[in-house]
């Protein structure tokens, strides 16, 4: 494993996974009309309704799994480099900083030309970390972007899709993607499982299959979700999740959504089809250096 050497970027996406988002930010459109005059009024309120948007990468080094991962090369880029600039290609980002409590790190991303905020080593959560980033920030945001950086081939139109989703959806602080889970991830705890009502609002995160049924095996016909790391917040609302209590099921499962969920606030969820190549330990570099040989993807 070799650490930062920046270099210059190429990407792809699917016009699926522009399918699956625009079906999704259209069902969040209706439910807006539909949950009545309070919210079309605050939608309607003068000027535009949560229009400035901040995209912040999160990273640190000491992953108790996985240290340094955000600096590992990933054919010949350091990951967070890669993940930096697939973010970079989304129209609804005013602005991308990477939010650090490492100076390796730092250093690396200043390197290929990234923003840094200097955050604090007491975070205890991605969603923490982007807290403090946005109070250190010049500018003043309506949505703050929570981009994984270790999802380095994640598509800018997600970024867009869950933005578009939360402008839409007055009455959710937090929008986030699922994506189709993969039967030989059913039973794995670092893929998140997602269940989703039929207003596109999430019910629950686990990191056991979910549902699960009385045979205790998987179905084939049934189309599990696996849940994507990226999720967007109002800014409001952001500085807000810090204060919160830890709760039961959050400490239980050790998901941080499910905070948000159990303090009664709601959450909007868009399904994309994406191929999901998330870096949780070492043996997975290898696994999505293969993928990126495969499609030719630089």
């Amino acid at each position: 494993m070799s650490i930062c050497t920046p270099s210059s970027s190429s990407s792809s996406s699917s016009s699926s996974t522009k399918a699956w988002i625009f079906h999704g930010i259209a069902v969040g459109a209706a439910v807006a009309v539909a949950i009545g005059a309070h919210a079309y009024l605050y939608l309607r309120r003068p000027g535009k309704f949560r229009t400035r948007v901040v995209g912040i990468i999160p990273a640190r080094f000491a992953s108790s799994r996985f240290p340094g991962k955000p600096l590992v090369q990933i054919l010949g880029k350091p990951m967070i480099q890669r993940t930096w600039e697939r973010a970079k290609m989304a129209s609804s980002l005013d602005h991308v900083v990477v939010a650090t409590d490492d100076e390796k790190i730092a250093d690396c991303c200043r390197g290929f030309g990234a923003d840094v905020i200097i955050t604090s080593e007491s975070c205890r959560n991605g969603t923490e970390r982007c807290n403090e980033a946005l109070q250190k920030l010049e500018k003043k945001y309506d949505i703050v972007v929570n981009i994984q950086g270790d999802e380095p081939l994640i598509e800018p139109e997600i970024i867009d899709g869950i933005v578009k989703a939360l402008q839409a959806a007055p009455d959710a602080v937090f929008s986030t993607a699922v994506t189709s889970l993969k039967p030989e991830d059913a039973f794995d705890p670092n893929r998140v499982k997602c269940v989703v009502d039929n207003h596109g609002y999430a019910i629950y995160f686990s990191r056991g299959l979910i549902p699960f049924n009385k045979s205790a095996n998987v179905n084939p016909q049934f189309p599990y979700l696996l849940h994507l790391g990226i999720q967007s917040y109002d800014s409001k609302f952001l500085k807000i999740y810090p204060e919160l209590t830890p709760t039961p099921l959050q400490l239980e499962e050790d998901l941080e959504q499910l905070k948000v969920l159990e303090n009664g606030y709601k959450m909007k969820v868009i399904k994309v089809d994406h191929e999901a190549h998330g870096v949780d330990a070492p043996e997975d570099v290898e696994k999505i250096e293969h993928f990126m040989r495969e499609r030719n993807l630089s």
